[in-house]
């Protein structure tokens, strides 16, 4: 199903800068919206733009299907907009969204589920984008959308594959108290890791490779079949849950639905290239496992695992991150993508650090309480975060609540 807005009127007041750059977004033309309530109705133009246009390895065709498939929540809608340039008709871009109740008011969201680390659109191209674009073509989105209470998306990246995203630009965008990190990929693939990653980092990483070279030999195996995707993906789970509980930390994959939804686009990737499983063993021992997205250039770090007892005095998640770079780089990949997350080992590393914006805001005065609660306690998070003795309190206090639920 879907439907379309009227055209929109024309938004004046381009800035002087912006009225001179001949390639970028006008909104001489405004934009018109058209609304699909079916993943399968929009699947031509999706995968036109995922193929050809610009978005991250997070806004796969597939990886929506599967979010559809197993994690939509009771009731949930899916709610997919495609924006068109009003005078000639050309898809500008698309945007995957959802709508769901929230204690007794309706949210509009990314279509996410918590296993998408990035809201970005699909862009039709890399033409740069403008504020007042970007804002008339949210009008256009907000034109075709159901009724709401309030409008909160997480995880946007200010840029996609260069090019800034529109929904970034936008006047209600905040910036987040949620950071991502990516490293630069460039050159031989041998000395890659030496010349892109920061001296301590390369010090570490060599010293920990010899202790698991000597551990009865180093290897990085790829799961290229069903069969080790399962068994791999099986060592990755359990691995995760096994590390989790010991931190008293909360872990998406202790939902068997969330893991049902990786496994598959694990299998899924065997056949497209979508989703790659990398093992490290030192010996007969798996002591890290890498769970990646891959989109053209890109690799997208999603889920790692460690078994940090299985070789004392190493660092099994630095080693197959410093493996992966060279792979990466070897094959043909320009940009590792760290995903979203303040731990310490990124910057050792040396990625570069870029703050998520979001949009947070209501539309009726329920909305708006319940955006007025959220911002408050995000900013509560930030102030935790931002004193290391507290944040320190916190986390110790969330850890003894969490292993008191689970009985231990």
């Amino acid at each position: 199903m879907a439907s379309e807005t009227m055209p929109m009127h024309a938004v004046a007041g381009l800035v002087d800068d912006q009225a001179e750059t001949p390639s970028a977004r006008t909104v001489s033309g405004a934009y018109v919206a058209r609304l699909y309530t079916t993943l399968e109705s929009v699947k031509p133009l999706w995968l036109r733009l995922e193929t050809t246009g610009v978005c991250t390895g997070h806004q796969h065709f597939a990886w929506a299907e599967g979010i559809v498939a197993g994690l939509l929540p009771e009731k949930a809608e899916i709610l997919i907009v495609e924006v068109r340039d009003a005078a000639t008709g050309e898809p500008a871009m698309l945007l995957p969204l959802m709508r769901r109740r929230a204690f007794h008011h309706w949210v509009v969201e990314w279509l996410s589920c918590g296993v998408c680390d990035y809201a970005a659109p699909l862009l039709v191209d890399a033409s740069p984008w403008t504020s007042q674009a970007a804002e008339a073509a949210w009008a256009a989105v907000l034109s075709v959308l159901p009724l709401a209470d309030r409008i909160h998306i997480i995880g946007i990246p200010k840029e996609i594959g260069g090019v800034a995203n529109p929904l970034a630009l936008l006047a209600p965008a905040r910036d987040s108290i949620h950071c991502h990190y990516g490293i630069t990929m460039d050159g031989d693939a041998e000395t890659v890791v030496r010349r892109i990653c920061r001296p301590s980092f390369v010090k570490a990483l060599n010293k920990d490779l010899r202790r698991l070279d000597r551990n009865g030999g180093l290897a990085l195996v790829e799961a290229d079949t069903p069969a080790l995707v399962e068994s791999t993906f099986g060592q990755l789970v359990e691995m995760r849950l096994s590390r989790f509980r010991e931190l008293g930390r909360f872990d998406l994959l202790a939902q068997p639905a969330v893991v049902d939804f990786y496994r598959s686009a694990a299998h899924r990737g065997l056949t497209d290239g979508s989703v790659r499983i990398f093992g490290l063993r030192a010996g007969d021992v798996m002591v890290a496992v890498q769970y990646l997205a891959v989109h053209l250039g890109t690799l997208h770090a999603l889920l790692i695992a460690i078994d940090q007892g299985a070789v004392p005095n190493v660092s099994p998640g630095l080693c197959i991150m410093g493996e992966l770079i060279r792979w990466g780089r070897g094959a043909g990949f320009d940009y590792f993508d760290l995903s979203v997350g303040n731990q310490s080992y990124k910057e050792h590393m040396g990625a570069v650090k870029s703050v998520l914006s979001e949009l947070c805001y209501g539309v009726t005065l329920r909305g708006l309480a319940a955006s007025k609660a959220i911002k408050y306690r995000g900013k509560g998070e930030s102030l935790v975060r931002a004193n290391p003795r507290l944040h320190k309190v916190a986390q110790e206090a969330m850890q003894r609540w969490r292993r008191l639920r689970a009985g231990r």
